[in-house]
């Protein structure tokens, strides 16, 4: 074979490692696509969502398939490939799939119990001797902790600056062992005793008291994040138009019925409202926040290298900052009617 055509070949099988089967899609005219973050079991996530699926369906005049990977990382890339149409992510994964899928927002779920958004977590088994993150970060090198993927905003992003930046701490050497899982499994970890502390989030907790009432009893939270924007739905920039019409339609109109109410309720959703890409600006903010404390607190850098990435570091946050106050002057500007 030749090196022109294994480069031909790149994307396919960057996209075979998955470990998914990948479905026709919305660039055969014929099927959609639907991407799923892995934050529990793929059969428990596939009984969730096939009600919504079907209605989008219907909605949409085509069939539409659900899309399973490993990790968030393979929705993501599932995305980047045109595999994956629109998918509904955390908002770090958002980012990526953003930055380096050509997804766009352009859509939110609400929370079944209105809240605006939801919290990440440090959970510990209900028996364990600590009660706090400095109990935690004093002892780490003899406990194991289950963080979250990579890509998760509650289970990574949060926690790894509030948590672990800005206290000057590497979670990846700081603990004996270091685990990365979905929420699900971090949450079991801890309540069977498999790991002493992990990320998790209130969502998942609801959830978690649902499915396994009595694990739920084993946890106890030990730190709460500030408040994290709710979860929003991207869809790849490159869809035809009139598919972006009839999913903006389904979407920002479902959850009015008690029959699509029941259908939300086991994803905790009572329904969804528009959005964009503004929504990850504080999310971006966070990540460059990680990024300039764990730059701060190398010692190994040299000084001059140190300034220089702080300052241009700087010059981004401000920037940021600019944006979000825009962005609120806007969103309190009365609308013509």
């Amino acid at each position: 074979m030749t090196l022109r055509s294994l480069r031909r070949l790149a994307p396919l099988i960057a996209t075979i490692g998955l470990g998914a089967v990948l479905p026709a899609h919305a660039q055969d005219n014929d099927t959609l696509t639907f991407g799923i973050i892995s934050t529990e079991s793929m059969n428990a996530q596939r009984e969730m969502f096939q009600p919504l699926l079907d209605d989008m369906a219907d909605a949409v005049g085509m069939p539409v398939e659900p899309f399973f990977a490993t990790d968030y990382a393979g929705v993501i890339q599932a995305m980047r490939f045109d595999k994956v149409d629109v998918a509904w992510y955390g908002n770090k994964a958002a980012m990526e799939a953003v930055d380096r899928a050509g997804g766009e927002i352009f859509a939110q779920t609400i929370a079944d119990d209105g809240a605006p958004g939801y919290w990440g977590l440090m959970i510990v088994n209900k028996d364990s001797p600590y009660h706090s993150i400095d109990e935690i970060l004093d002892n780490a090198d003899q406990l194991t902790f289950g963080n979250g993927d990579p890509n998760s905003t509650s289970g990574f992003l949060v926690p790894g600056y509030y948590v672990f930046a800005k206290n000057g701490v590497d979670a990846d050497s700081a603990f004996k062992r270091t685990l990365n899982s979905s929420h699900e499994t971090n949450a079991l970890s801890v309540a069977n005793h498999l790991v002493d502390v992990a990320t998790f989030n209130t969502e998942s907790m609801a959830r978690l008291k649902e499915t396994h009432p009595d694990k739920a009893q084993q946890l106890r939270v030990i730190w709460t994040s500030p408040l994290i924007p709710s979860d929003p739905l991207v869809w790849r920039e490159n869809l035809p138009e009139a598919t972006k019409a009839k999913l903006r339609d389904f979407f920002l109109n479902y959850g009015d019925t008690e029959r699509e109410k029941a259908i939300l309720a086991p994803l905790q959703w009572s329904g969804f409202q528009s959005s964009s890409n503004a929504q990850l600006l504080p999310i971006r903010q966070l990540e460059l926040f990680k990024t300039r404390a764990n730059i701060a607190n190398d010692g190994s850098l040299d000084p001059q290298e140190k300034a220089r990435k702080l300052k241009e570091l700087d010059a981004r946050l401000e920037e940021l900052d600019q944006r979000l106050k825009q962005q609120a002057v806007s969103e309190s500007m009365p609308q013509a009617s």
